[in-house]
């Protein structure tokens, strides 16, 4: 049995004074903070600078293939919907040209650099036929030298994912699947415009295994309309009868200032003591079933290579969110793509239309980005370190930069103080850690280090609870 988190004794008094808007950390600064102005001869630069050198890092790679035949009303990231298939063709053209454009200044054509890591996203991207699956994966093979251990990844759609789409999937080398599921209760799934039956799941599943895939990632999220802590119980229940390899239990984030489709949810959202209550329930059962709380929403069995990377502190978060793939430079390709190369962050064009202007007139649709302070690398070491491993060791951040932490970093301390006297962390003179309870609530920790987090009173809304 997995580490058992102390999570009943959280009271409403406690939960209520931590449950504040706060950044997921998938990067930092984050997202809100990095500025227009960032064009493609910037990143080009960015590109030819990681490149260069003896060692230049490996690569990583993320694919966002934006297009679903329906909207799920709890949706956050960019999409469009659309059941005309016709879009699928120019699309992965003008995605085709912006791997040329960046495989040319990133060492790809020179077979330099190894792709240790690949992730296609979306939207939906088995929305593809499983000929232009095979078509994208065969022109990033042709553009990028793959490690033979290649971590490779896809998140799939039961609604939509075919056998075909697999073998697809599965001749192009990609090892691991990620599928959501969110909920398994009819009502829940109405309320959310995401009707899923339990037996496609499953028997995807099962196909998937059959043919040879290595992982297999189910996401659920809590705090959606009509669930409950029973209702929630059943959903597990049957996710723990598919047995899947990790899981991501996320917190729905009810942005409506950004998705303003989310408004329909809001009078059926659970209030903030139940939505715990379910999360405590999702913490309870995987546990008690042998998975490990990796942190900040993941589970992963004890053997998996992401639970390892947690207890050897060799653990890594991005975009993607935990990845045992630390020090590689990762490139976003399409639509909205991020990537994050040596000390700088970029995205593209977030709109459909602008994307394609963009990459027909430059060859990439790169808009805006962040070059990071000494400042801003030294904090981001820190809350990668809370996020990741639920420990800062002092001498290795001063080690790494030159600082005295406790002088570095006293205000940050002094914040800490009321997360210490509410257990939720240890403080010493040597380290920063994170109690059983304080893994729960690593956002929080990871709060008083961000230098660009207004006043609660001042800001404007930019994060979900």
């Amino acid at each position: 049995m997995s580490e058992a988190l102390p999570v009943a004794e959280v009271s409403v008094e406690l939960l209520h004074r931590y449950n504040v808007p706060g950044p997921r950390y998938t990067s930092y600064p984050t997202a809100p903070v990095w500025r227009e102005g960032f064009s493609p001869r910037d990143y080009g630069e960015i590109l030819s600078e990681s490149g260069a050198g003896d060692s230049p890092a490996p690569l990583s790679l993320y694919v966002h293939l934006p297009f679903c035949e329906s909207l799920c009303f709890f949706c956050a990231c960019t999409v469009v919907i659309t059941a005309n298939h016709s879009v699928e063709a120019p699309y992965l053209e003008l995605v085709e040209r912006e791997i040329d454009w960046v495989a040319k200044r990133a060492g790809g054509h020179s077979r330099e650099r190894e792709v240790v890591q690949l992730h296609w996203g979306g939207g939906t991207p088995t929305y593809l036929s499983p000929a232009h699956i095979s078509r994208l994966a065969g022109k990033l093979r042709q553009s990028f030298r793959f490690a033979p251990d290649a971590e490779v990844g896809v998140e799939v759609d039961p609604r939509v994912t075919t056998p075909a789409h697999l073998e697809a999937l599965s001749r192009a080398g990609f090892n691991r699947l990620s599928m959501g599921v969110q909920d398994f209760n009819p009502e829940v799934q109405q309320a959310i415009n995401r009707v899923q039956p339990f037996e496609d799941t499953r028997d995807l599943v099962q196909t998937a295994r059959a043919m040879g895939f290595e992982s297999v990632n189910v996401d659920l999220i809590y705090g959606l309309p009509l669930q409950t802590p029973a209702t929630f119980r059943t959903t597990i229940e049957r996710v723990l009868e598919i047995a899947p390899d990790r899981l991501a239990v996320y917190s729905y984030a009810n942005v409506p200032w950004l998705k303003k489709h989310q408004k329909l949810l809001e009078p059926q959202l659970p209030g903030e003591g139940e939505k715990f209550e379910i999360f405590r329930t999702a913490l309870a059962l995987f546990t008690a079933a042998g998975y490990e709380y990796i942190g900040m929403d993941h589970f992963a069995r004890p053997g998996d290579e992401l639970a390892r990377a947690r207890r050897d502190r060799t653990l890594h978060r991005n975009f993607q969110g935990y990845t045992t793939k630390a020090g590689t430079d990762l490139v976003g390709l399409g639509v909205s793509a991020i990537g994050a190369v040596g000390d700088s962050f970029v995205q593209n064009r977030r709109e459909l239309h602008d994307y394609r202007q963009a990459v027909e007139a430059d060859g990439a649709a790169t808009f805006r980005g962040f070059r990071l302070s000494f400042d801003d690398r030294v904090r981001r070491a820190v809350i990668g370190n809370l996020l990741c491993h639920g420990v800062v060791v002092f001498g290795e951040i001063e080690a790494a930069f030159g600082v005295d932490f406790r002088s570095y970093f006293a205000g940050a301390l002094d914040d800490l103080a009321g997360c210490a006297a509410d257990g939720l962390v240890e403080i010493s003179d040597a380290s920063i850690r994170a109690t059983p309870l304080g893994r729960v609530f690593l956002r929080n920790l990871a709060m008083p280090f961000d230098s660009y987090l207004l006043p609660a009173e001042s800001a404007k809304p930019l994060f979900s609870k």
